[in-house]
């Protein structure tokens, strides 16, 4: 029996699965989220392309090698504020740090609006309550030195009274714990020795880095999604090794790569965002394969719109994260979002009588008006349906008829009171939500120091490529590719069944130039031995471990931090010159030529390690012919669609997706249909189907 490769993503209004044999055939297939119980989603999911495989579950289950699965689980805790109840232990003294938060009140550059109208602005509501923050004796200074003993009776007499709170979950961060971590894990011995069943999580262990607020913050964070996420990452493990799943369990992670599900119930803080970041794995893989080394990842669902960057070969990354305004270290991706889905909800701002779309969505239920489902409010998919972009007896595979009557109908309310027609209307709050996405673009691209024009746009997702041909048109970017035709709709799973293994390890020290180069390697080398620890206990034999390094560097004096690349495990004297080069080129990539002070000093603040090992990969292959002439049966007719730049309805050209081969090429105005998702060619645009079989948008003649 073959074996598969198979990732799992679970969406806002979608879980998507993918399941890859070994020739490279790729089988997906789209199953209604459930919200009440995600793992549902999943197994239906699953059982969908068991039986396109012609497959059991079971059969199927024993049938794959390796499965990753991207959960929303701990996104969506946090948001529905259906966290475990979270008792915190610090530092005595510094007990309201993470109520204090920042001068910001958390309120930052993200949302302008609450800047602008920062005296309108409130705190969000606590992860931890305040009678639930416990202060212990202990001091520990900025070298690592013990300064006042932990005293354990104390610690001892706060866990109780914690626990007679009735805490679920409880959260340990002392001050420069990372320099010394023994207090906490003292403290984490006596919650064990005390209530075994109750989640634990000390900051050392997840964010061993300066910055008291946000390291606290990641600690409760992690505390308070932690019985939850755990429990549904074991209940999902023992399903599938009662199915027959032979193999460790990975899901993925925020950083890029994938983690054990034992890790990721330790910390399912790494989990957050990693759908979306699964999109960038699968970008970066094409990418890569087919020499394109800067890319902008476009992921349009249901409820949101995820927007990535390649530059180089590379992903953009951040280690300063925002949750529900609260901000936390963790080492991820850099994915910036808003909510500008397909379930995007249109509506009139009744101060200024202006159309809006979004942020609110319709999600999976009631979902749009036009999926019958007890939705009255239109959104961006009633209006792609009325516009003529979807087929309403072919979308999600034909598994959901849409009511384009019902759909118009909604709309058509929203056109009389702004005195437009239904066509008009539909289109403007289509071109809304594509501006959004445009705007948002502008923000990780041009404001971070890289031009558009220099990138390929992927856009996937199961609505993204009908949109995608306004927003890059509107950025000037070289092309759109919508990836491996009707894999564009699942590619975040594609990208979950494609991740290596990754964990990323940290270390603070600050030290400033002239550098202690023994000390440098010190930490190098410490570092090094822990990531081959990690990936030893994970099974990864030596010879498959890969490690790469870098460090966090600032002029002296500075807050803003950038991140440079080392070449090896340990410095040469040599060596120093370079990085010095490395970071003023970088430094002024983002904050512009000259910004940056060659004569200053530097300070060298975060050492970090990736350990990295490969796994196996889908094979996408070259076709080794291309062919001209568009087959006969792959144009299955024409709809009437309104283009929003001629200004009216015009007999558009349907095409099967699934029908078109390698070199086959297609003017627009067109539309390209495949089982779940649909690709909208604008009049001056071409589409070419590339060698590897992506669908590729010229956007000008």
């Amino acid at each position: 029996m073959p074996g598969y490769l198979c990732g799992v993503d679970i969406g806002g209004t979608f879980t998507d699965c993918v399941v890859v044999d070994e020739s490279g055939a790729v089988v997906t297939t789209k199953a209604p989220s459930t919200p009440h119980d995600f793992s549902l989603g999943m197994m239906a999911a699953l059982e969908e392309s068991a039986l396109k495989l012609g497959l059991s579950l079971p059969d199927l289950a024993r049938s794959i090698v390796r499965l990753c699965h991207g959960t929303t689980v701990g996104t969506n805790t946090i948001i529905q504020h259906r966290g475990a109840r979270v008792g915190l232990i610090g530092t005595r003294g510094h007990n309201d740090v993470i109520h204090m938060m920042r001068g910001s009140r958390g309120v930052t550059g993200r949302d302008i609006r609450r800047v602008v109208h920062f005296p309108e602005s409130r705190k969000p509501d606590p992860i931890v309550p305040k009678r639930l923050v416990e202060g212990v004796s202990e001091r520990v200074d900025c070298f690592g030195n013990v300064v006042v003993a932990l005293n354990e009776e104390e610690a001892t007499e706060a866990v109780r009274r914690l626990l007679e709170r009735g805490v679920e979950a409880i959260a340990i961060c002392f001050l420069w714990s990372f320099k010394y971590p023994r207090h906490e894990a003292r403290v984490k011995e006596i919650v064990q020795a005390l209530a075994p069943d109750v989640f634990v999580t000390c900051s050392h262990e997840l964010v061993p880095k300066w910055g008291e607020y946000e390291r606290t913050t990641a600690v409760a964070l992690n505390a308070y999604i932690g019985p939850v996420t755990s429990g549904y990452i074991r209940a999902i493990d023992r399903t599938l090794a009662e199915l027959g799943y032979a193999h460790p369990l990975q899901m993925t992670q925020c950083a890029g790569g994938t983690i054990s599900a034992v890790r990721a119930a330790e910390a399912p803080l790494l989990t957050l965002d990693s759908g979306p970041v699964s999109g960038v794995t699968a970008s970066k893989y094409l990418g890569d394969l087919m020499g394109y080394p800067n890319v902008i990842t476009t992921d349009m669902g249901g409820t949101s719109f995820d927007v990535g960057v390649i530059h180089d070969g590379v992903p953009a990354f951040s280690y300063l994260s925002l949750v529900n305004q609260y901000e936390y270290f963790v080492p991820k991706v850099d994915i910036q979002a808003i909510g500008s889905g397909g379930g995007s909800l249109a509506w009139i701002d009744e101060v200024t009588g202006t159309l809006r779309v979004g942020p609110q969505s319709a999600g999976a239920v009631p979902g749009p008006v036009c999926y019958g489902k007890g939705g009255e409010v239109p959104t961006v998919t009633d209006a792609d349906l009325v516009i003529g972009y979807l087929n309403p007896d072919n979308f999600a595979g034909g598994t959901i008829t849409l009511d384009r009557a019902r759909a118009a109908e909604a709309i058509q309310k929203l056109a009389d009171r702004l005195g437009l027609g239904l066509y008009e209307c539909a289109a403007g709050i289509a071109t809304i939500a594509e501006f959004q996405m445009a705007d948002l673009i502008r923000k990780v691209t041009i404001e971070k120091g890289f031009d558009p024009r220099e990138f390929v746009l992927f856009a996937f997702g199961g609505a993204g490529p009908a949109h995608a041909g306004v927003f890059a048109r509107e950025l000037g970017v070289q092309k759109v590719v919508v990836p491996q035709k009707e894999t564009a709709a699942v590619w975040c799973a594609f990208g979950a069944a494609a991740a290596d293994v990754l964990h990323v390890h940290e270390q603070v020290d600050i030290m400033a130039s002239p550098f202690d180069l023994d000390r440098i390697n010190a930490r190098l080398v410490s570092l090094a031995a822990e990531g081959r620890r990690q990936l030893l206990r994970e099974g990864v034999e030596p010879e498959r471990q890969q490690l790469q390094f870098s460090l966090d560097v600032r002029h002296r004096g500075q807050i803003n931090e950038v991140e440079v690349g080392i070449a090896g495990e340990t410095l040469r004297a040599d060596a120093l010159d370079a990085l010095r080069a490395d970071f003023f080129t970088r430094y002024e990539l983002l904050y512009g030529r000259g910004s940056s002070f060659p004569g200053a000093r530097l300070e060298i603040v975060t050492f970090r390690c990736r350990a990295t090992a490969a796994t196996p990969k889908p094979r996408l292959r070259r076709a080794e012919t291309l062919e001209d002439g568009v087959a006969a049966g792959a144009r299955t007719g024409a709809r009437a669609v309104w283009w929003a730049e001629r200004k009216e309805l015009v007999d558009t050209p349907v095409y099967d997706g699934e029908a078109l081969r390698a070199g086959n090429r297609i003017a627009g105005p067109a539309v390209i249909e495949t089982p779940d998702t649909t690709v909208v060619v604008h009049p001056g645009q071409t589409l070419r189907v590339d060698p590897f079989g992506n669908f590729e948008i010229t956007l000008h003649d």
